[in-house]
This record gives structure tokens, sequence and C-alpha cells, in this order.
């Protein structure tokens, strides 16, 4: 069974003096990915492997996520930046499949799209939400459209 945790970068800032690639967290995002980030761990929902875009705000969230759940530092992988859904669905076809749950940290509308392919729902994905997809297969490939089961989901607004 394959897990695919699915991560939108919490908050950034929308100040013109950054690029779109270099903006960073604002305050309220770094608490809101920290507050994420503990929620899984006390779910016991901790990935083996976090990939992540290299845009500096999925960066910082998936370095907090990785620091909160003791997992290995990120690895980033540029094409996640600005992906479309059917390069979001190759990049996690190509996943090792030696890992049975991996994290991926992206960017709306991309993390939106695959929980919709993937389940056949369609759910607002706010900043800082994560998605937790179940599938029946042993290997990344296999994973296709409405093959998975939204096992868990959270966002920072939810009490």
């Amino acid at each position: 069974m394959k897990k695919l945790l699915l991560v939108r970068h919490a908050k950034a800032v929308h100040d013109t003096s950054y690029s779109d690639f270099e903006r960073p967290l604002k305050p309220k995002g770094i608490q809101d990915a920290t507050l994420m980030a503990e929620r899984l761990k006390n779910e016991g929902i901790i990935p083996q492997l976090l990939i992540t875009s290299p845009a500096l705000r999925t960066q910082a969230t998936a370095d907090i996520f990785s620091e909160h759940l003791s997992v290995p530092k990120p690895l980033e992988n540029k094409r996640i930046y600005e992906a479309g859904r059917s390069e979001l669905i190759n990049i996690i076809n190509e996943f090792n499949d030696k890992y049975e749950c991996i994290g991926l940290v992206g960017h709306n509308p991309g993390i939106s799209e695959m929980i919709y392919h993937f389940t056949g729902m369609d759910i607002d994905v706010p900043p800082g939400s994560v998605a937790l997809i179940s599938f029946e297969f042993d290997e990344w490939k296999l994973l296709s459209h409405h093959t998975g089961k939204l096992t868990w989901f959270g966002s920072p607004h939810d009490q």
C-alpha cells in the first residue's frame, strides 16, 4: 500500500519586492506549518521522505515538517514548481518504490488537482493544508485517476 501526503505550502508574503520564487513564509505561515506538522505527528502520520518544490516558501514549509516529524532533510525537485497536473502525476509515478509513504510539498492549483485526480474529491485546500491519500498498490507508477482514498485531511483553520 502506498500513501501520498500532499502538502500545500503555508502562507507566504505577497510583497512585490520578492520574485514569486523567493517569497518567504509569513510569521503566521511558520506558525501554521508548525501546527500542521505537530498534528500529523500526533496522528502518527509520518512520511519516510519529503520532496519539495525549490521555491523558498515550499522549502521553508518542508523544513518545518522535516524538523517536527524527525524525517530526513527534504529533497528538492525543480519540476514541482509551476508543474501542471500531468507533470505532477509523472513526478509521483516516478517515486522510488522502496518508500511506502512520501510527502510532496507544493503549490496550488497543483495540490488541489492531485487530490481531485486521485480521489475524485473537490475540496478547498487553503495554504498549509495537508491531505493523506492511500492507494492499494505497491508501485508508485500504478497510481492513477480515482485510484486513491482520502484518509486524512487537515487545515490550519480546523479547530
